[in-house]
């Protein structure tokens, strides 16, 4: 298409100043698409002279590449009287300005048909949609490390939970699952050759990787005091000292509850703090171990000071111990299961085989909640056989 010298028309020299008023650039061509008309903010855009641009057509300032498209936004144009796209404007030194071409077709006096052009600069919405772009990068990237720190941290925690085993007439069955990837919950199922079998279970505050830690940390020293054989009162003592004397936080707490299995499984020696009661079936009677202590390692006034329960155990009986998220679970209607709810499970399950009645209380606490158990899960049940 030529490049003429063009005058702009009569009628449109009326609107010029009005034209020229306006910040975005604005620029009428025929429908040859010879630039009739260019007002000084499209000029100042480009960085032309004006006589760079009056009579001008799109190959004097595109290249090759893109006339294409722009004969088609064209006729898209005249086809249905305007249109809007994103596009770029050319600078004179080759530096490309994206923005937003809005079009609609006007007719002149003569009835000669042309087109408005209105040309918003959107390079300072360019940058920051750049901007956004890269930090999103870097906020997925970070992402992928959490990932990948949390997975790591999840095949760890893995490690505290609660895991099945005979130990000479007694059997374990235990559960656990936390809330999100790790959670608070820990346990510690341990014998000491044929002289005793130590069962540790316990919930600290929160959710999330700070109780994760913690979780880990109380972890190791329930372990060390154990393997000096601590006796499960005095395991909660030291322990709540612990936590006073070197990891104290406001607001934390852990509840524990502690048993010790002697004599084959013939006695049971029990001490809780904080826990929710334990059960043990026994011939057909269900009898709650409540938590004779307050919860640990909140406050030095509430250190563990009640003795522990000696209980002598038959053969049928069954110990089950859990924490807080397997019963504080809500129907539709906002009730909760509650201890009595769990009660009923127990009982109801308590002639089933151990895997069997393990999986039927989970799966009834899941059914009261109607779908997933939201809170950190740990359940351990123990059999004397």
């Amino acid at each position: 298409m030529p490049n003429v010298k063009i005058e702009t028309p009569d009628w449109l020299r009326q609107m010029e100043s009005i034209l020229e008023e306006l910040n975005e650039g604005v620029a009428i061509v025929d429908d040859e698409l010879r630039v009739v008309f260019a007002n000084e903010a499209l000029i100042q855009m480009g960085q032309y002279e004006r006589e760079e641009m009056q009579g001008r057509t799109p190959d004097a300032m595109f290249p090759p590449n893109d006339l294409a498209y722009i004969k088609r936004q064209h006729e898209s144009g005249h086809r249905y009287g305007r249109h809007r796209n994103e596009f770029y404007i050319p600078r004179k030194d080759g530096e490309r300005i994206p923005a937003i071409f809005s079009a609609r077709v006007i007719q002149g006096p003569n009835g000669k048909e042309y087109s408005l052009l209105t040309v918003t600069d959107i390079s300072a919405q360019k940058r920051v949609e750049e901007q956004l772009r890269e930090a999103n990068a870097r906020l997925e990237k970070r992402q992928r490390e959490i990932e990948a720190e949390l997975a790591l941290a999840a095949r760890v925690q893995r490690s505290l939970a609660p895991r099945s085993l005979v130990w000479n007439n007694v059997v374990v069955e235990a559960f656990y699952s936390p809330a999100r990837t790790i959670g608070g919950d820990f346990a510690v199922v341990l014998p000491h050759g044929d002289e005793f079998l130590s069962i540790v279970l316990s919930d600290v505050s929160g959710h999330g990787i700070g109780s994760a830690l913690m979780a880990s940390r109380i972890y190791s020293e329930t372990l060390h005091a154990l393997g000096r054989k601590t006796e499960p009162a005095i395991l909660l003592r030291r322990l709540h000292d612990f936590v006073l004397d070197r990891i104290a936080v406001d607001g934390f707490y852990f509840t524990m509850a502690a048993a010790r299995f002697g004599q084959r499984g013939q006695r049971l020696t029990f001490a809780a703090a904080g826990q929710p009661p334990a059960m043990l079936v026994s011939n057909g009677t269900l009898r709650l171990l409540d938590s004779r202590n307050g919860m640990l390692g909140c406050l030095s006034e509430t250190a563990p000071s009640e003795p522990e329960e000696e209980i002598e155990l038959v053969p049928g009986d069954r110990l089950v111990l859990y924490t807080d998220g397997l019963y504080e679970v809500f129907n539709s209607f906002a009730d909760m299961l509650g201890i009595r709810g769990l009660e009923e499970l127990v009982r109801q399950s308590a002639t089933r085989a151990l895997p069997e009645m393990k999986q039927a209380v989970l799966d009834g606490a899941a059914a009261w909640g109607h779908g997933a158990l939201a809170d950190d899960v740990s359940l351990i049940i123990v059999e004397v056989r």
